[in-house]
C-alpha cells in the first residue's frame, strides 16, 4: 500500500469512528430528553461499520472499503430522520449525510467526489419533497426542544468537519514532508553516485554508461599517454607503517588528481604507486571539459586548454608532477623522486567489466609509455619521438639516446629537460628546486 493509500485508509477510519462515536452521542441525548425513536437505525449503522472495518483491516481493499461506508454516511442519516417524521421533528438530522461527499473529497479526490455531492442534494430534495407532499401522523415535538437539536446537530456535524479537515491537513503535511525528506535523501545519494562516478570515468563516459550502454569502447587516433612511478617506492614503503604508506600515496596522487583537473587532462588509474593519465581523449566529444584548465607552454600553464594542446598539457604537468615530489621527504628521512613516460599516438579506450568496471587503455601508445617510465631515470621524463616533434620548439631536451623495447627493437627517446620560457636571461633554468625545499609527510 502506497503512502497515499495508507494516509486514505487511516482517514476513512478515523471518520468512520468519529461518525460511530457521534451516532452513539446522539441517541443518548434524544432518549436523555424523553424521546423514545427506534433504535435500530443506530446500532445497525454501529455493526455494519464494525464489520467494514474489520473487512478493510484483513483484506486492506480501500476502494470496496470506501465505497461502503460513505454509502454508510450518506444513507443512514436520512433513513434516521425519516423514522423520527420530517425535517422539523428530526431537527435537520439529514445535515450528517454531509460528511459523505465531504469524506469522498479527502478521501478519493475532488473527482471522485462530484457523484457523492450530487447524491447528497438528491437525497436532501427529495426529504423535502416528502415533507411537503406526505402528510406525517406524527406528533410535533416541542419547538424549545427542536431548536436544542438544531444547535446540537449543526455544532456536532460542523465539528465532525472541522476535526476532519485538520486531521487531513496534519497527515497530508506528513507525508508532504516524509516524502520530501526522501527525495532529499535521493538526490544526496545520486548526487553522490554522479560525484563517484565520475571520479572512475571521463564526464562524457559516464553519461554513455548512465544511458546504458552496453559495449563502450572508442578508438583514438591521437593521444598523449603518461605513466608516472615512485622510484624505489617498494624498498622504502618496507620500512613505513601501513598507514604511513596509504598516507604518503594519497598525499601524492590527490595532488596529481588536483594537477590533472588544472591542466584538464584524464587520469586513468594508479596501480600500486604507479599514476596513468592521458590526454586528447576528450577531444571527440567536444575539447577538455574544464574551461579553466590550463596547459599553455608559452605561459607555462595559464590559459585554457583547448583542442591539440594536450600534449603541452601533459609535458607541463609532469614537470610540475616533478617539482611537488621534489619537495618531499618521506616519514623515513627518505627524499622522494619520479620517472615519468609519455608516448603520443593512437589508443583504444572503453569500459571493462559490470559490477566493478574501470576505464583503460589499450594499444601499441601505452605500451610504449609504460616503457619510456620504466627506462627513464630518476627525476627525469623520457618521451618518444613522436612526443618530442610536438614539443621541441616549445620545451627543451636533451640530446636523443637509444633504448630497447621489447617488441620494437631499439627505439629514439629524449628526456624533457623544461619549459623554453623558463630560462631567464642568464641562462638558468627556473624549474630548478631549492635544496631547502624539501615538504616532511607527517
Amino acid at each position: 500500500m502506497s503512502p497515499e493509500e495508507k494516509l486514505s485508509g487511516d482517514m476513512l477510519l478515523f471518520s468512520t469512528g468519529l461518525m460511530m462515536f457521534a451516532s452513539v452521542l446522539w441517541l443518548a441525548v434524544y432518549w436523555s430528553f424523553g424521546q423514545r425513536f427506534s433504535t435500530m437505525i443506530p446500532l445497525t449503522f454501529q455493526f455494519v461499520s464494525v464489520c467494514t472495518i474489520i473487512f478493510f483491516l484483513k483484506t486492506r481493499k480501500l476502494e470496496i472499503f470506501c465505497l461502503m461506508q460513505l454509502s454508510l454516511f450518506l444513507f443512514t442519516p436520512f433513513v434516521l430522520q425519516w423514522s423520527i417524521g420530517n425535517f422539523v421533528n428530526a431537527s435537520g438530522v439529514s445535515l450528517w449525510a454531509l460528511l459523505a461527499p465531504v469524506g469522498a473529497i479527502v478521501i478519493m479526490g475532488t473527482k471522485e467526489s462530484v457523484p457523492w455531492f450530487i447524491a447528497y442534494i438528491f437525497m436532501t430534495a427529495m426529504s423535502g419533497m416528502f415533507d411537503y407532499v406526505l402528510q406525517w401522523d406524527a406528533k410535533l415535538l416541542d419547538m424549545k426542544t427542536v431548536a436544542v437539536f438544531f444547535v446540537l446537530n449543526f455544532v456536532s456535524i460542523s465539528a465532525m468537519v472541522y476535526v476532519l479537515l485538520w486531521y487531513f491537513s496534519r497527515e497530508k503535511k506528513k507525508l508532504i514532508d516524509a516524502i520530501e525528506a526522501q527525495t532529499h535523501a535521493v538526490a544526496t545519494e545520486k548526487e553522490l553516485s554522479e560525484r563517484l562516478l565520475l571520479n572512475i570515468l571521463p564526464q562524457p563516459i559516464a553519461e554513455r554508461l548512465k544511458r546504458q550502454e552496453s559495449n563502450i569502447a572508442d578508438g583514438h587516433a591521437d593521444v598523449t599517454v603518461m605513466f608516472a612511478d615512485i622510484v624505489n617506492f617498494t624498498q622504502m614503503s618496507e620500512e613505513l607503517s601501513p598507514n604511513e604508506t596509504v598516507h604518503l600515496l594519497n598525499d601524492i596522487f590527490s595532488e596529481f588528481d588536483n594537477l590533472a583537473e588544472k591542466y584538464g587532462i584524464e587520469k586513468i588509474k594508479t596501480v600500486g604507486d604507479a599514476y596513468m593519465a592521458a590526454g586528447g581523449l576528450l577531444d571527440k566529444y567536444g575539447g577538455y571539459g574544464n574551461a579553466n584548465a590550463s596547459a599553455s607552454a608559452s605561459a607555462g600553464g595559464n590559459t585554457a586548454v583547448t583542442r591539440g594542446q594536450y600534449v603541452d598539457a601533459m609535458a607541463n604537468i609532469s614537470l610540475e608532477m616533478h617539482q611537488f615530489v621534489s619537495r618531499y621527504v618521506a616519514p623515513n628521512g627518505q627524499k622522494l623522486s619520479l620517472r615519468i613516460g609519455l608516448a603520443t599516438g593512437p589508443v583504444v579506450a572503453g569500459v571493462i567489466g559490470r559490477r566493478k568496471f574501470s576505464y583503460d587503455l589499450w594499444g601499441d601508445t601505452v605500451n610504449i609509455a609504460s616503457r619510456m617510465c620504466s627506462e627513464a631515470q630518476p627525476n627525469n621524463t623520457q618521451v618518444d619521438i613522436v612526443t618530442h616533434r610536438r614539443l621541441h620548439s616549445r620545451f627543451r631536451f636533451d640530446e636523443a639516446h637509444h633504448i630497447q623495447v621489447k617488441g620494437k627493437g631499439p627505439m629514439q627517446v629524449y628526456n624533457l629537460l623544461g619549459r623554453t620560457a623558463d630560462l631567464n636571461a642568464n641562462g638558468n633554468d627556473s624549474n630548478v628546486i631549492p635544496l631547502d625545499s624539501s615538504i616532511q609527510i607527517r
